[in-house]
């Protein structure tokens, strides 16, 4: 019994200790409501009209629901270690977690020091899409309406199972799709980041997704490489209500040997396309008047196939937008914005496109909130390639309209 309770009393003391020494906090989001989605498409000389509608129950209206865990540990004399293991919640299909790249967002372990800034290695946030989460008047969210996080809102279905986020199309050409303006994540990244200096702060982004070449067996003569790497950096400026920043990022990928060119869109980025050279930048700011905030943004993005500079897929938007507090628990916010995409490289003329969007939160408490939000966009005229990112005109037109809106309840943790 002795021995028992000085057991007990030793696993205590180190538990004690070693939880004074470090912490884990669990974080997360939940958000559930109701969302509606049309999409309209209009092709060919005769003007095929395509119209889908989708209206329901669902999650991720406003945010992408998520659990996290983070930790730190104080090494002493201003030193640190760090982690964050975050993934998706699967609010609509059977399952907790979302499977695959999307449903795992953001994994590394880092170290810090005061008066320096941090390093850490893993999957994480791009500097250019940190940048847009400080300087996005909608927060990011998921509806329709946004040129710069574009998203297609409302959910679709896939293998029987409804798909939140997914919407009612894919339509990447229109310029509306999702993430088609930039790279969300990557995989296989370090990332450093300084401290504030008077008012200053910057980041840099190194990727090294290794170099794999495989040559089959010993009949095949043809020997194909892949390498993915890619960097980054980033800065920003505060100086009394006013904050600009800019970012700056670049992914690579060579498939010698094989593969055909492929822009490599994707929701959560974590990987280029196929013999592409994909660069981004971003630049932004804002300034708080008090009664409403202001914001400007500007996007652009390039893809360029490794093999022929005329063949890529480019696109670019600006918007601006304004938050305001109606009473200290409601906040309302507007943002429009245009753009130009060309899908098929110098052969084709860019087509234009536009969007707007209106939402308001309502605070129940400092982690719930109500929330509306309705956006839509259009793109006209858009002279899409024979095939995605070809070099080759194609004859047919494609005019494009999408939108969407959401009423739900999202409480973080």
């Amino acid at each position: 019994m002795k021995k028992s309770l000085f057991a007990m009393a030793a696993v205590t003391a180190f538990a004690g200790a070693a939880q004074a020494q470090s912490s884990v906090t669990v974080y997360g989001i939940i958000d559930y409501g109701y969302q509606s989605a049309q999409q309209r498409n209009v092709t060919g000389s005769v003007g095929t009209l395509t119209n889908q509608n989708t209206s329901g129950f669902s999650g991720n209206g406003e945010s992408t629901s998520r659990i996290g865990f983070k930790g730190n540990e104080d090494l002493g004399g201003g030193a640190s270690a760090f982690f964050t293991v975050e993934a998706a919640l699967n609010t609509d299909q059977g399952g907790i977690f979302n499977s695959g790249a999307t449903g795992n967002r953001q994994m590394f372990v880092g170290l810090g020091k005061k008066g320096l800034g941090n390093a850490s290695i893993g999957i994480q946030y791009t500097p250019v899409h940190e940048a847009v989460g400080v300087t996005d008047p909608g927060g990011a969210n998921n509806q329709n309406g946004n040129v710069i996080y574009d998203r297609t809102g409302g959910f679709g279905a896939a293998s029987g199972q409804v798909v939140a986020g997914s919407g009612v199309g894919l339509n990447s050409i229109s310029g509306m799709s999702t993430n088609t303006s930039y790279t969300v994540r990557s995989t296989n990244a370090l990332v450093l980041k300084s401290e504030n200096i008077a008012g200053f702060s910057a980041k840099a982004m190194l990727v090294q997704g290794g170099k794999d070449s495989n040559n089959g067996n010993a009949a095949q003569t043809t020997t194909s490489t892949v390498e993915n790497s890619g960097w980054g950096l980033g800065a920003d400026y505060t100086w009394n209500k006013l904050y600009v920043t800019a970012a700056y990022q670049s992914f690579n990928n060579q498939t010698l040997g094989g593969g055909i060119f492929a822009p490599g869109y994707n929701g959560a980025g974590i990987t280029p396309g196929v013999n592409s050279k994909d660069g981004q930048q971003y630049y932004a700011a804002t300034y708080d008047f008090g009664i409403v905030k202001a914001f400007a943004q500007y996007v652009n993005r390039k893809v360029t196939n490794y093999s022929n500079v005329n063949n890529y897929v480019s696109r670019s938007a600006q918007q601006v937008g304004v938050r305001a507090p109606i009473t200290s628990a409601v906040q309302v916010w507007a943002s429009a914005g245009t753009g130009s995409i060309n899908a098929g490289g110098s052969a084709l003329t860019p087509s234009k496109f536009n969007g707007w969007q209106l939402g308001s939160d309502y605070m129940l408490s400092k982690r719930t909130n109500l929330y509306a939000i309705y956006g839509q966009t259009a793109t006209s005229n858009n002279a899409m390639a024979t095939a995605y990112g070809t070099n080759t005109a194609g004859t047919t037109q494609n005019s494009y309209n999408a939108n969407s809106y959401a009423v739900g309840v999202r409480h973080t943790f």
